[in-house]
């Protein structure tokens, strides 16, 4: 395993599905002028391999194997989205389809894939802030800033309305079957601070976060 350093300043964001991880993510880090991490980007490049080549997403040698076969790197900046390249060629725009959504769970359910990213975000130097899930559990279990973030599975499909062609009650039953999928990694950390954010827009939960860390980060320079 790799060590990350006590002293590095990661803020983890963990989550259900739409439940506004990304966005969250994304202005915590624009405000703290970290650079932003989205840990699912990686399983989803992962399917998206898996879904390119034909192998069974059920599979785990094979997809490990596959992963192994190609050169699958992030690229992240201060104030910039997160993208993807495999072998050199930049593929985020392919990795929020229909196709990987349904077929993510899947792939990430393998010990070895979630091992494989997990190393990858490990090795990621500097601070940073990093969503996804079981980052304050599994990935970054030391980290002192740790949000849990929710929603109701509607209301999360309503969100997604707007990056899916679908209809609302399909993308729900959809939510509901990922959520139930993923169950072992929705737990939260328990110390993680959580946040329903069915009743707040995007503004009030980036407040509600950045109150904690600042709260925090006051109380250490005191102590």
């Amino acid at each position: 395993m790799t060590h990350v350093s006590d002293d590095k300043v990661i803020i983890t964001i963990d989550g259900p599905a739409a439940s506004g991880k990304s966005s969250v993510g994304v202005n915590v880090a624009l405000q703290l002028e970290l650079p932003f991490i989205s840990s699912g980007l990686f399983y989803r490049a992962a399917t998206y391999l898996v879904l390119t080549h034909g192998v069974s997403a059920y599979d785990e040698t094979a997809v490990l194997a596959l992963l192994n076969a190609h050169d699958v790197t992030m690229q992240t900046s201060v104030g910039s989205a997160n993208r993807v390249m495999i072998d050199g060629r930049d593929v985020t725009a392919f990795l929020h389809t229909d196709d990987v959504d349904l077929n993510v769970s899947a792939v990430s359910k393998h010990a070895l894939v979630r091992e494989w990213v997990f190393n990858r975000l490990r090795d990621v130097s500097g601070d940073f802030v990093v969503e996804g899930r079981d980052m304050g559990t599994v990935v970054f279990p030391h980290a002192k800033h740790k949000f849990y973030l929710t929603a109701p599975a509607a209301l999360r499909a309503q969100r997604r309305l707007s990056e899916r062609n679908a209809e609302l009650e399909a993308l729900t039953e959809a939510i509901k079957r990922r959520d139930a999928l993923d169950a072992k990694q929705l737990a939260p950390a328990a110390d993680a601070v959580q946040i329903d954010t069915g009743d707040l827009s995007l503004e009030d939960v980036v407040s509600t976060v950045l109150t904690h860390v600042n709260a925090l980060r006051a109380s250490e320079s005191t102590s």
